[in-house]
């Protein structure tokens, strides 16, 4: 019986990572539908070479530094040999979880930064991310950290702060010291839209997204065997399910009501808005519960967008900062209220919003003081940013010296 419960849920998480694997197809989408034809190949190839390295430098010291080992923070070979992280499947499994889920943090950054950054510099930046950034912060809440030990635990059940906000408040920092794209403010403070080239590409994306997060979201049970994993597991994909779409509701409307026209791309960022809110509770709240937290993020992220567009003037060609950033920590938020065991709707008091407030404001510190210096070093020693001719001709031809498109 155990051999089965033991291949139960191995094979589950397996599927699982398999999933969120699917989703790197579906931020590369996204990505290059919601941005210019001529930068396609330069977007796509950032999102291969953020799992590609990702995965080396997760595996090598990453992991072992999120989740410790009897060596230290060295993770590498030696770690399957003289460590267990879980005996009810194989560490590798574990190990292959949670790497899917280190280069979803590093690959959001890419959609912030587009079309005008330069290749080497973005492959420094995700390589740092899966080294180091995303594994200690990630260690404070799932690796026994500070916060999985306060009086109340933080609870971030698949990583509303500890992948999206971390991912998509580094993508603040970077596209703010990287700069606008060319054209995108006039000289009298004029907001100039830059319309992305393919919206079904992007629309793809989404639904791909949309698949890949029931692979992110239940998969976090990490077990499949039983009765009690399997309600868990329903609940999650309905949960999960039921906030994206009340995300995508709520965006529609207000877009319809403010525009009086409901446009597909700001639509689509509702759905991804629901997703990222709900990633944190998908486990403790209720369906109804995660239809209001996904129809408030689908409203705070066009709130957001235009925030960051209009007022800031932070250029971010995808609405990353705002989906990932600032509806990450909205949803991480929303579990102290929500939450059916332990939340402030349900009589219990404000003990867990409070550890959910001090784990979203501790890692924001983190994300954005190790990205400013991160990002800083590398504008003032490799650059950032390609030069005036090649934003205006395009990445693709100097970086890549090929086309997406003939």
């Amino acid at each position: 019986m155990e051999e089965i419960i033991y291949s139960i849920n191995t094979l589950w998480v397996l599927i699982a990572a398999a999933l969120v694997f699917f989703m790197q197809a579906g931020f590369a989408l996204v990505e290059a539908g919601l941005t210019r034809s001529k930068n396609t190949a330069n977007i796509l190839m950032k999102n291969l070479m953020d799992y590609v390295i990702g995965t080396i430098a997760f595996w090598a010291i990453g992991f072992g530094i999120m989740f410790g080992t009897k060596n230290g923070w060295w993770g590498g070979i030696d770690l399957f040999t003289q460590h267990t992280y879980r005996t009810d499947m194989p560490d590798l499994a574990f190990l292959i979880f949670q790497t899917v889920f280190a280069a979803t943090a590093a690959t959001i950054v890419s959609g912030a930064m587009a079309e005008r950054t330069k290749f080497n510099a973005y492959l420094i930046y995700s390589a740092i991310i899966s080294l180091i950034i995303y594994p200690i912060s990630g260690h404070w809440a799932w690796g026994g950290g500070w916060l999985s030990q306060l009086e109340v635990p933080f609870h971030d059940f698949a990583g509303s702060t500890v992948v999206h906000m971390v991912g998509g408040l580094a993508a603040m920092v970077g596209a703010l010291i990287l700069g606008p794209r060319i054209g995108k403010y006039g000289k009298n403070g004029k907001v100039n839209a830059i319309p992305g080239h393919n919206l079904p590409m992007a629309t793809l994306g989404v639904f791909i997204l949309w698949i890949g997060w029931f692979g992110f979201n239940p998969g976090s049970q990490l077990a499949a065997a039983g009765t009690t994993n399997a309600k868990a597991i329903s609940l999650i994909f309905v949960t999960t399910n039921i906030a994206a779409a009340g995300g995508a509701l709520s965006t529609l409307l207000f877009m319809w009501f403010k525009y009086k026209k409901p446009p597909l791309s700001m639509t689509l960022n509702g759905a991804l808005a629901g997703l990222v809110a709900i990633t944190a509770g998908c486990d403790a709240v209720s369906p109804g519960g995660a239809l209001i937290i996904g129809a408030l993020a689908g409203i705070l992220v066009v709130l957001s967008v235009e925030f960051f567009d209009k007022v800031v003037k932070i250029d971010d060609p995808v609405g990353a900062i705002s989906v990932h950033g600032i509806c990450g920590a909205f949803g991480t938020l929303m579990v102290g209220f929500f939450s059916t065991s332990q939340g402030v709707f349900y009589g219990h008091g404000f003990g867990l919003f409070k550890s959910q407030a001090i784990g979203v404001f501790s890692v924001a510190v983190w994300a954005i003081g190790m990205s400013l210096i991160l990002f800083i070093i590398l504008k003032y020693t490799n650059g950032l940013r390609v030069s005036h001719r090649i934003e205006e001709e395009g990445l693709d031809i100097y970086e890549h010296g090929e086309s997406a498109y003939n």
